[in-house]
């Protein structure tokens, strides 16, 4: 089912033509793709309600999808490839299970994804069900002792084991772990903020990651840290302790799921969605305030991955089914890539 629903999905994406029928345009090397998917084409290759698909599908067809996407496969295979899972992809059932298989499939031709997950609306149903008020300044959750019990008891159990029980129910390998574990992520109090138990990432353990990916697990990291002085529990950024993951892991990628399309000229218009940027144009881009509110934090984190080693970082829509393979597997994505 997870093969035909990809093959079906893929038929209805802009580029797919049916066996029989020649491509407007041939596909690029893996190696080309950085030239080819470039700012200046932005505004050509955007996010599109997909058409209704097709109710056939050949055999043929369904190898051809497969022939294509072998470069990238060839290319991703044995790399890491961090994602950060949240948003409307973590709360829809259908949306949560067609992200969790599209990761079991990555999975299974030889790529090594790391899960890094948040669970915001999970803590809010919680805190109100136990009576507590959820606050927030400039924001960031302000977590009391008791605000903080709830985190981590919900991120670190309920969301974590979920998420590494539908993996597992999908064919995969799970390992679900948070930052406190084997001191994966060692963060400090932000006490100058005034907001409780958050956390400030000051360092990540990549050993045990290491070792799980080597024996083809998927580690499910909750982002709770701990400060390695007292061992308190803190909150931390999802996003954050995800791109500091995929710095320490030296991964092939950092993907941030989120709920836009990406990096948008016009916050309102999905047509001026850039496909591809690097470094000094997305600084200028955040300098003329074209990036603004909460993409600026998403793409610090992306800048900061960059300056450490990782190959490319990605902000996609996970409201959109298959969006991880899409960006992964062709060459003109769904979402913006940032690179060096």
């Amino acid at each position: 089912m997870l093969l035909q629903s990809t093959f079906v999905h893929a038929a209805s994406c802009k580029g797919f033509k049916p066996a029989g029928t020649k491509p407007l345009q041939s596909r690029p090397c893996p190696q080309a793709r950085l030239t080819r998917r470039s700012a200046e084409c932005s505004a050509a290759n955007v996010l599109r309600e997909a058409p209704e698909a097709p109710k056939s599908f050949s055999p043929f067809d369904r190898v051809s999808v497969l022939s294509e996407a072998l470069p990238y496969l060839q290319q991703f295979r044995n790399k890491t490839i961090v994602i950060k899972y949240g948003g409307a992809a973590m709360k829809d059932p259908t949306l949560k299970a067609g992200v969790i298989k599209d990761l079991v499939l990555l999975a299974c031709v030889g790529v090594r994804p790391v899960l890094v997950h948040g669970g915001g609306p999970e803590i809010n149903i919680w805190l109100n069900k136990l009576g507590i008020k959820a606050e927030f300044k400039n924001g960031l959750r302000v977590t009391d002792e008791a605000t903080m019990d709830v985190v981590e008891m919900v991120l670190g159990g309920r969301v974590n084991k979920g998420l590494v029980t539908l993996i597992q129910q999908a064919g995969g390998q799970a390992v679900g772990l948070c930052g406190k574990d084997s001191n994966i992520i060692r963060a400090r109090q932000m006490v100058e903020k005034d907001i409780g138990f958050v956390g400030d990432i000051t360092s990540v353990n990549k050993a045990l990651i290491e070792a799980l990916v080597k024996e083809q697990y998927i580690p499910v990291v909750a982002s709770v840290a701990a400060d390695p002085q007292t061992g308190q529990a803190l909150n931390v950024n999802a996003d954050i302790a995800a791109g500091e993951m995929a710095a320490a892991l030296q991964a092939e990628k950092l993907i941030l799921m989120t709920d836009v399309p990406g990096v948008l000229k016009d916050k309102d218009d999905i047509a001026t969605k850039y496909t591809a940027l690097d470094i000094k144009s997305t600084r200028q881009l955040v300098a003329d305030g074209i990036i603004a509110g909460g993409m600026i934090p998403k793409v610090e984190c992306c800048i900061r991955c960059l300056a450490q080693g990782v190959a490319a970082t990605h902000i996609i829509d996970g409201r959109q089914p298959h969006s991880l393979l899409m960006e992964l597997l062709t060459d003109t994505g769904v979402g913006t890539m940032i690179t060096g």
